[in-house]
């Protein structure tokens, strides 16, 4: 269970500036969190949510960790936008006894989007090679 506040080495920018979010709500299969000093016409949130389908060997969890951030539009300066990123995993929960391989797929995940190549350093301001797909639409 995450505590009621993330502090700035739990969450950071692409400045690598920590950020600290204070939670808002929380029920059995979700929360949310808001940026502690978020101006309140331009909310930033980071929701976590879980659902399960199926049963048995059938059984699945789909769990989704969001942020999304709203700001002032740069091309027109009186119009809030909204931009989003999360990562959903989708685990097959009643067909394995572990998340050992799941617990890979997000390393996966996460390494392809925050390091390029040989390097070992994680890069939070988008220039992995994932990161830089997502941001540029590239292939």
């Amino acid at each position: 269970m995450l505590s009621n506040t993330l502090n700035t080495n739990e969450v950071k920018n692409s400045a690598g500036t920590g950020i600290g979010f204070q939670s808002l709500s929380i029920d059995q299969r979700s929360r949310i969190f808001a940026q502690i000093t978020e101006a309140p016409y331009l909310p930033h949130r980071l929701s976590i949510s879980h659902t399960e389908s199926g049963a048995g060997l059938k059984a699945r969890r789909r769990s989704v960790v969001r942020i999304d951030k709203t700001i002032l539009s740069t091309v027109d300066t009186a119009t809030p936008v909204t931009a989003s990123a999360y990562i959903v995993m989708d685990i097959p929960v009643g067909a394995i006894t572990t998340t050992a391989e799941a617990a890979n797929c997000l390393a996966e995940l996460l390494s392809f989007c925050a390091t390029t190549g040989a390097a070992s350093t994680v890069l939070f301001d988008g220039t992995g090679n994932g990161g830089q797909v997502l941001l540029t639409g590239g292939l």
